[in-house]
C-alpha cells in the first residue's frame, strides 16, 4: 500500500507515471445462475420491453485499471491528487448465434485526493485516507443506459500481509427524469469493504458491499477472488460473486457467478 500510493515521505516517484489500481484480469469463462435477459429499472424509460434472445449463461469477462499521480505535497509535505480509470466488459463469446456481442461494458473514471495517515494501534497501521469523486456508466442509450456519480471516502489499513480498504460513499443526486437507475444505492450499496491476504505468493481477497439499510432494502454483494502465481506477474485466477450489481446493467439483478482465467494485478 505504501509503494502503491507513494505514501513514504520523499518517495521521489514521478507524476503522470501509469500505475496499477484495481485488479487486472481476464476470466476466460464465467457462468451465472441468472443471466439478465430483460433489464429493468424503476425509471420506465429504462425498462427493456422484451427479453433479449440468445443470451448465454456463459461468457468471458475482463477488467483493465490504472491510476496516475497528478500532483504531490499539495498541503505542505502531504496530500496527493490522483486520477484513476477502470473498465470492465462482459463478452458473450460463446453465443455464436447472436454474433458474440459485448453484453455490457462499464467505464469508471475518478479523481482522488489522498493523504498519508501514519496512525498505528499495535500491528495495525492506518496507512492512508482520502476522498474522491467517481463517475460510473455503461455508455449506452435508453433503455439500456445506466450511470451514477458518487463522492467516495477512502481508508487503507495494513497488518503485515493483510490489507483492508474501507470505502463508504454518497451518491450525487440526479433529477428524477434523468435518473437511469433510481435507488441503485439500495442494490450496489453505500460502501464497500475490501480485504486481501498475501500468502506465499497467493492473493486471497474478499470484496463486500451493502446498502446499509434494513428490511426490504437490505441488499448487497460479496465477491471472493484467488490468484495463484504461475510465472512472473501472471496468475491463475478464480472468482465467485453472489448478490446484486455484478455490472451496472445488472444492478438490480441477483445472481451467483463463478469464473476462471488469468490475472496480472490483484488487490
Amino acid at each position: 500500500m505504501i509503494g502503491d500510493w507513494d505514501l513514504a515521505p520523499g518517495n521521489g516517484r514521478k507524476s503522470f507515471d501509469i500505475r496499477s489500481y484495481k485488479p487486472v484480469y481476464i476470466l476466460l469463462g464465467t457462468r451465472t445462475d441468472n443471466i439478465n435477459e430483460q433489464p429493468h429499472s424503476d425509471n420506465r424509460a429504462n425498462n427493456v420491453s422484451s427479453s433479449i434472445p440468445g443470451l448465454s449463461a456463459n461468457e468471458a469477462q475482463f477488467q483493465l485499471s490504472f491510476k496516475t499521480k497528478i500532483a504531490d505535497n499539495i498541503f505542505g509535505n502531504n496530500g496527493s491528487l490522483w486520477a484513476g480509470y477502470t473498465q470492465s466488459s462482459r463478452w458473450q463469446i460463446f453465443s455464436g448465434s447472436i454474433s458474440r456481442p459485448f453484453r455490457e461494458t462499464n467505464y469508471e473514471p475518478e479523481a482522488m485526493l489522498m493523504f498519508r495517515t501514519p496512525l498505528a494501534l499495535g500491528n495495525w497501521h492506518l496507512r492512508m485516507s482520502g476522498i474522491g469523486i467517481n463517475h460510473q456508466s455503461n455508455g449506452r442509450a435508453n433503455p439500456f443506459s445506466r450511470s451514477w456519480n458518487r463522492v467516495i471516502a477512502h481508508f487503507g489499513i495494513e497488518n503485515d500481509d493483510l490489507s483492508i480498504q474501507i470505502r463508504p460513499w454518497m451518491r450525487i443526486k440526479e433529477d428524477a427524469i434523468d435518473d437511469n437507475n433510481p435507488g441503485i444505492e439500495n442494490y450496489l450499496g453505500r460502501g464497500e469493504l475490501i480485504v486481501a491476504k498475501h500468502i506465499n505468493g497467493h492473493v486471497v481477497s474478499m470484496q463486500g458491499r451493502h446498502s446499509l439499510r434494513a428490511g426490504d432494502e437490505s441488499r448487497g454483494s460479496i465477491k471472493f477472488d484467488w490468484a495463484i502465481p504461475l510465472s512472473g506477474n501472471l496468475n491463475a485466477h478464480f472468482s465467485v460473486f453472489s448478490g446484486y450489481g455484478e455490472s451496472l446493467i445488472d444492478y438490480n439483478n441477483r445472481q451467483t457467478m463463478i469464473g476462471a482465467g488469468i490475472s496480472l494485478v490483484d488487490w
